[in-house]
Formats: structure tokens, C-alpha cells, sequence
């Protein structure tokens, strides 16, 4: 969705906080750095710097004429924040599943 030009997404009706575009960014690296973290708790420095490096990616992409939507810094940013806040969830969640076998 990252990717799909700014019309399409309309149309389609996409995007569970359309209005909050920084709330988007953060909610889907949550999620991504939310998988990674539980799968792979030992590689959180390399997931983060993958997962950031993926937002830079799609930002720069976005600012292409065929995506044809905006650059914005803090969209990286908002990446950034839900990627913390994801491998934060993670990091509990294999404590919590840890203690428990």
C-alpha cells in the first residue's frame, strides 16, 4: 500500500486511519518490527536498521513521478517511532512467552 499512488488508495477505500497518515506509517512498522522482534529477538539491531531502512526506501520511491505522492522526513520519522514501539511489544512478549515454558 505504501507504494500504490494516493488516488487508488482513495478509491479503494484503504487504510484503517486514512486521515492520519503519521498514525498509518506507525501502526504498519509496528507491525513489521513487531513480527520481526518475536521471530528473531536476538537480531534487533539488524531489523531495525533494515526497517528503517525500508521506510527510507518507500519515502524516496513516493517522491517518484509513477507513485506520484509526497517525501515527507517525518513520515520516516513516524516509521522510526512504530518500529520502537514494535520491537518494545516484542521484546515483552518473549519475556511473557519466555516465563512461561
Amino acid at each position: 500500500m505504501a507504494l500504490l499512488p494516493g488516488g487508488i488508495l482513495e478509491m479503494l477505500g484503504m487504510g484503517f486511519t486514512f486521515s492520519h497518515d503519521k498514525l498509518n506509517h506507525a501502526a504498519a512498522f509496528a507491525a513489521l518490527a513487531f513480527l520481526g522482534g518475536f521471530g528473531w529477538p536476538q537480531q534487533k539491531l539488524r531489523l531495525i536498521v533494515f526497517v528503517l531502512f525500508v521506510g527510507a526506501a518507500i519515502e524516496v520511491l513516493q517522491a517518484t513521478p509513477l507513485v506520484a505522492r509526497d517525501m515527507d522526513v517525518f513520515d520516516w520519522i513516524a516509521d522510526l517511532a512504530g518500529a520502537i514501539f514494535g520491537l518494545a511489544i516484542a521484546a515483552g512478549t518473549n519475556r511473557i512467552a519466555g516465563g512461561a515454558r
